[in-house]
C-alpha cells in the first residue's frame, strides 16, 4: 500500500495511499462493469455561492469541450484514465497506471476502442506517455498554467472512476504546491490539492478549470489510519510539471531535465533492532554523479541533509524536493566503519538515468 505524507511546513499529517490506482477487473464485479456504457456524463455539484444557469452552463460547456480528450486505459491488470496530449495520438497518464505494461487498450469518449503502445514512463513524477497509432482525428486537450490557480477556484475531475467511463466530479482547488509521499522512494512535488472526488480509475485523467484547460492529472487520494478513504482530499500532478516532462518522453522515451535535485545515488531506509528508521543506507552510487564526487560510498548511512534529519528515504526525498539543481548541501553521514562525517555535495538534476 502506498502512503501519502507531507513534508516540512506543508505536512498534512495523515496516513494516505493511492486510492486512484488501477482498478483490477476482478475486484469490480460484473454488475459494475455493466454500468460502464457511455452516456451523457453527470456533473455533481457541491460548491456553495455562485449558482444558477450561468454556472451550470459554464460547467456543461467545459465538459462538452474537454470530454473528447479524456480516455479510458485498460491493461492486463486493470484500468485507469488518460488525456490526449497532441494530434499524433500521444496520451499522458500516470506511471502507476502503466505499471510494467507495454501495450494497452484505449477507449475514446465516442466509444472507439484502439490499441496503444508505451512511449515512456517517469516514476519520479508519476507520469507516462502511451501512443495510439491510428489516425482518428484526435482532439487534444489544452493544458493551462497551473501556477496561476487560486485556492477556491472551481475545478472538474474527469475520468473513469470504478470503471464508470466519462464521469465528472466537481470541487475546488484546496491548495496549490503540495508535496506528498506517494510510496516507498517516491515523493511528488508541486501537487494540486482538490476537493473534487477522485476514486479508483480516475488516475491519469483530467483536472480541468472553468476555462476548459487541463490544470492537473489526478493521481492520489487520501485515507485515514484505518485505510478508509477520506472524502474531498485528492491530489493532481500540476499541468506545468506535465508540460516539462511529457515532451521529453515523447521525444526520446526518457527524461534528462526534470527540474528536480538529485544526489546521484540509490538508497533504502535503514532500521535498528526495534525496526525504527535510523537513516538512509546508500545501496548504489551513480558513476560521475555528485555523491561519487563527494566521496560517498555504498554502505554509508545518511542521517541528515543540512539541519533536517533524514531517518527514512522518504524524509530524504522530501528534503530534496525543496532544493534545486546546483545547490550545495551538507550531508551528515555515518560510514560503514562507524565514523561520522559531514560532506558538502553539489546537487545535480534528477533524470531518468
Amino acid at each position: 500500500m502506498r502512503t501519502v505524507g507531507g513534508g516540512g511546513a506543508r505536512s498534512i499529517g495523515l496516513v494516505m495511499f493511492i486510492a486512484v490506482a488501477i482498478v483490477a477487473a476482478a475486484s469490480l464485479g460484473m454488475s459494475l462493469w455493466l454500468l460502464t456504457s457511455r452516456v451523457t456524463p453527470p456533473v455533481t455539484s457541491s460548491v456553495q455561492g455562485k449558482s444558477g444557469p450561468s454556472l451550470e452552463q459554464e460547467m456543461t460547456s467545459v465538459v462538452s469541450d474537454v470530454q473528447p480528450s479524456v480516455v479510458e486505459i485498460t491493461t492486463t491488470s486493470g484500468l485507469g484514465s488518460g488525456v490526449l496530449y497532441n494530434t499524433n495520438g500521444d496520451i499522458v497518464t500516470n506511471a502507476h497506471v502503466v505499471g510494467t505494461a507495454t501495450s494497452f487498450l484505449v477507449s475514446l469518449a465516442d466509444g472507439q476502442r484502439l490499441h496503444a503502445s508505451l512511449v515512456g514512463t517517469y516514476p519520479p513524477d508519476d507520469l507516462a506517455v502511451i501512443k495510439v497509432s491510428a489516425d482518428t482525428g484526435f482532439k487534444p486537450a489544452h493544458f493551462g498554467n497551473s501556477d496561476s490557480l487560486r485556492v477556491g477556484e472551481i475545478v472538474l475531475a474527469m475520468g473513469s472512476p470504478m470503471g464508470l467511463s466519462s464521469s465528472v466530479t466537481e470541487g475546488i482547488v484546496s491548495f496549490n504546491g503540495r508535496t506528498v509521499t506517494e510510496g516507498p522512494g517516491v515523493v511528488l512535488t508541486d501537487l494540486i490539492q482538490t476537493s473534487a472526488a477522485i476514486n479508483p480509475g480516475n488516475s491519469g485523467g483530467a483536472l480541468v478549470n472553468l476555462s476548459g484547460q487541463v490544470v492537473g492529472i489526478p493521481t492520489l487520494t487520501a485515507a485515514d489510519n484505518s485505510g478508509s478513504g477520506v472524502s474531498g482530499l485528492g491530489f493532481a500532478i500540476a499541468a506545468n510539471t506535465v508540460n516539462r516532462i511529457v515532451p521529453q518522453l515523447i521525444a526520446s522515451g526518457t527524461v534528462a531535465h526534470a527540474g528536480r535535485a538529485g544526489l546521484g545515488l540509490s538508497g533504502a531506509t535503514a532500521v535498528d533492532s526495534t525496526d525504527a528508521p535510523i537513516g538512509v543506507s546508500v545501496v548504489a552510487v551513480q558513476a560521475g554523479g555528485p555523491a561519487q564526487a563527494a566521496g560517498i560510498k555504498v554502505g554509508d548511512l545518511i542521517t541528515a541533509i543540512g539541519a533536517i534529519k533524514t531517518p527514512s528515504l522518504e524524509a530524504l526525498l522530501t528534503a530534496l524536493s525543496d532544493l534545486r539543481p546546483g545547490a550545495n548541501v551538507r550531508l551528515t553521514i555515518t560510514t560503514s566503519s562507524g565514523a561520522k562525517r559531514s560532506i558538502t555535495v553539489k546537487l545535480a538534476e534528477l533524470g531518468s538515468s
